[in-house]
């Protein structure tokens, strides 16, 4: 008897140790799925997109390959939610046609208190030009934002046209304004949106941006120009560093029935949650996966590290056809100096630009373009969740001058 009963503690003892052991397994086995490496490659994890908001998006069995080149440096682990239950069902909405906002956003505009159209056609017309006009028509338009380079460019146009003119009528001179300042927006610039699939992969579209000029509803406001269009659509929430932004963007999502990539946990790594957005875009055969991003921009070097990780990472998987720079029309000058350190740090390859209704500078079109060199492609003109449209040059003058 004596014999058996170390043998019988040693047996118990065991199962107190495995007993302990299995929570520690358990919870490690669900934390790795950010880690491909770190686990047998054909070991199958059910997924949910990463953390789908949408309570009916399907749940995609997905075996995940270790990408060449993602180190595990490059990729911290995102904890996601196990389930969706509970969460509020937001009714799903039908978004307006793009061909009608356009229509809308034009007669916003009109109504806006622009100073550049109605100022310069109020100069032009007067009964003598002097140099005293031209000094008003050239405040006017540094006013307006437009920029010195432009500003010089405009008046010199704009002196030898009235000049070669003679008599003027307010036909003519709104035509000769019309024309200058078509010339200045520039239509042949590329305006269109990258958003076709390619191969077996769908679009990615990065967007950027400081906090506070309105990224992240943008993103919103764009998925529901891309339903529109009738286009499939999947965002990742990579903003995970401003408190609810990426609740936010689920709530945009939901609303025109678009999941919702991701993390539960504060500060998760944006570029694990983009990884993973870009992942489920392909498992899914997505149209677009569209990804918001942080916009501190407390100092350069931190910026450029995070967006580079985050791109190199997502190009791991698929090529980013867009980068998206936001700015707030009304932030002006403040506005430019966001614009060039984001064009240092990424390769922009169109502006987004919001409030433009709350400004009376339309020049800041101009201004931005020619900073950048790339085009405004998107503008928004107002509060409503489709105040989002595609930016036409000849339409934007027409409206500056009506």
């Amino acid at each position: 008897m004596n014999d058996i009963l170390p043998i019988i503690l040693s047996i118990l003892a065991a199962l107190v140790v495995i007993g302990g052991l299995i929570p520690v397994l358990v919870k490690t086995r669900k934390n790795i799925r950010q880690y491909p490496e770190t686990r047998d490659a054909n070991d199958p994890v059910a997924r949910q997109g990463g953390g789908t908001l949408l309570e009916d998006a399907p749940v995609v069995p997905a075996e995940r390959q270790a990408p060449a080149g993602v180190d595990l440096e490059d990729l911290e682990t995102v904890d996601v939610p196990d389930d969706v239950a509970g969460l509020e069902t937001i009714p799903v909405e039908t978004p307006l046609p793009v061909a009608g906002r356009l229509t809308r956003l034009r007669e916003r505009l009109v109504r806006s208190n622009n100073i550049l159209g109605k100022g310069l056609l109020a100069l032009l017309s007067s009964d003598k030009i002097d140099e005293n006009v031209w000094d008003e028509v050239e405040e006017t338009l540094l006013l307006a934002d437009l920029g010195t380079e432009p500003t010089t460019q405009l008046v010199d146009a704009l002196r030898e046209r009235v000049k070669v003119l003679g008599t003027r009528t307010p036909e003519q001179v709104k035509a000769l304004l019309r024309e200058e300042l078509i010339k200045l927006v520039d239509p042949t610039m590329d305006r269109s949106l990258q958003t076709q699939r390619h191969g077996d992969k769908p679009a990615i579209v990065l967007v950027v941006g400081v906090n506070g000029v309105g990224k992240t509803t943008t993103v919103g406001k764009l998925a529901r120009v891309l339903v529109a269009e009738d286009k499939d659509v999947l965002l990742g929430a990579a903003d995970t560093f401003r408190a609810a932004a990426a609740e936010q963007l689920a709530t945009w999502g939901q609303r025109v029935g678009v999941p919702t990539v991701k993390s539960d946990v504060d500060g998760a790594d944006p570029a694990s949650v983009a990884y993973e957005a870009v992942k489920a875009g392909i498992d899914q055969e997505v149209d677009v996966v569209m990804i918001d991003t942080a916009g501190r921009l407390q100092n350069k070097t931190g910026l450029m590290d995070e967006l580079g990780k985050v791109k190199r990472v997502i190009e791991k998987l698929a090529e980013v056809d867009e980068v998206l720079l936001v700015l707030d029309a009304t932030t002006g000058q403040n506005g430019l100096n966001q614009a060039r350190v984001f064009a240092e740090v990424v390769n922009i390859s169109g502006i987004v630009l919001t409030k433009l209704d709350g400004t009376a500078k339309g020049g800041i079109v101009v201004a931005i373009q020619k900073t950048l060199g790339v085009p405004v492609k998107l503008i928004g003109l107002g509060e409503g969740a489709d105040d989002l449209a595609p930016f036409d040059a000849e339409g934007f003058v027409d409206a500056l001058l009506n």
